[in-house]
């Protein structure tokens, strides 16, 4: 779609040549949404491609994803064969309701700041413990976990002018053992629960809800629990009301699956009769 009320593309090469913000503004990343509907407000963009950041980057630390990787690149990436907790990167991008041209363009960091329940970039990164690199808008910049950085449907920590630059994975959580549960209401459709079990090597456990609830929720053991101190655990901080509620699925729809898909992915991790 044509965005006919822009004046003005700003091409930025290095942050100091950001123009200072202002009304009408927007970031042009991957532009999957911003091109999908009618932007009257906007007047400027500030093309994010010009920027050349390297879309990933493997260090002893982890993996560093720019905000402009695209999601094609990120599910392509060959990575440390003792990061067996890669494979979740292809088993969340598989659940993008979008074609391969969408892929190509949309990008990792455009799924988180538009902040959707069933993002499942968002589902990836809190999962694995992501850390979001912000530049504020008045100069330096602020980490921010992943599970905080999205607040509920199209609601983020930044404030107007903030970037984001990054999402830093650490090796620590590349290395888990991981368990992946997802369903929607049709077989194309937009995830209504997306569910990600971790172990760590010294037995901590962690469950990472997303798409049932507005927001990611992590819960966290010292050891994997048993199955009615993990339901009293979600139960207790999930209320009914806690659940999304959308054409996608009915909280109490969503309520089921969580607590069904909790449960099996803690008998997996666990080795309890899996």
């Amino acid at each position: 779609m044509d965005l006919n009320t822009i004046q003005a593309v700003a091409r930025p090469r290095e942050r100091k040549e950001f123009p200072a913000w202002q009304a009408g503004d927007a970031y042009l990343a991957g532009g999957t949404w911003l091109y999908s509907e009618p932007q009257p407000k906007l007047k400027r963009l500030i093309d994010l491609g010009t920027l050349g950041w390297a879309p990933l980057r493997v260090t002893s630390a982890g993996l560093e994803i720019a905000a402009t990787c695209k999601i094609a690149q990120l599910d392509a990436a060959t990575l440390p064969v003792d990061w067996i907790a890669a494979p979740l990167i292809n088993q969340c991008a598989r659940t993008f309701l979008a074609s391969f041209k969408i892929w190509n363009m949309a990008t990792v960091g455009g799924n988180l700041c538009m902040s959707l329940p069933a993002g499942p970039m968002i589902s990836l990164t809190a999962a694995l413990d992501g850390v979001c690199t912000v530049w504020k808008a008045a100069g330096g910049e602020r980490k921010i976990p992943v599970a905080d950085f999205v607040e509920g449907p199209l609601q983020n920590a930044l404030a107007p002018g903030d970037l984001l630059r990054r999402i830093d994975l650490p090796a620590s959580a590349l290395t888990q053992r991981t368990a992946f549960r997802q369903i929607s209401l049709s077989k194309l459709g937009r995830s209504g629960a997306l569910l990600i079990g971790t172990v760590t090597r010294d037995g901590a456990f962690a469950i990472t809800i997303t798409a049932s609830t507005p927001r990611p929720f992590q819960f966290s053991f010292a050891k994997p629990p048993g199955a009615a101190d993990l339901r009293a655990r979600i139960e207790r901080e999930l209320p009914l009301g806690a659940y999304y509620d959308d054409i996608h699925g009915r909280p109490a729809w969503r309520r089921h699956m969580t607590l069904h898909f909790a449960e099996e992915i803690r008998r997996e991790l666990a080795g309890d009769g899996a």
